[in-house]
């Protein structure tokens, strides 16, 4: 439990960076990832998503349920990784890399994460 605490105060975090700057567009992302994180919560919980080094969901099974609400957070945190490499002058890329490093360290047990490398491994 406190590790999700731990993943929402991060994606607070995260968000406030770009919603300070943003205004009403980010709201809404914030609004939207923040009703689809009970599902993914439970589809990661479920062993069916996983944590990209990329800093994106992805499924770890053939079984793809809830596929579009998996897809909407990956739109909106490409969304904000773009935007905080613009402020950072970085790339997108390198900021969902480096959050995904953060997501793999805060996981819960028992949650899918993938390594720089590419491997795989259950917490």
């Amino acid at each position: 439990m406190l590790t999700k605490k731990l993943h929402i105060l991060t994606l607070f975090a995260l968000l406030g960076i770009l919603f300070s700057a943003q205004g009403a567009f980010c709201d809404a992302i914030k609004d939207r990832m923040l009703a689809r994180l009970p599902v993914i919560n439970e589809l990661k919980s479920q062993g069916l998503v996983g944590e990209n080094n990329q800093g994106l969901l992805e499924f770890r099974t053939a079984q793809k349920p809830q596929a579009d609400v998996v897809n909407a957070e990956n739109q909106d945190r490409k969304e904000v990784y773009k935007a905080i490499a613009a402020r950072q002058k970085t790339t997108p890329e390198f900021v969902g890399q480096a959050r995904a490093a953060q997501i793999a360290g805060k996981e819960s047990g028992g949650t899918w994460v993938q390594g720089a490398d590419g491997a795989w491994k259950k917490k």
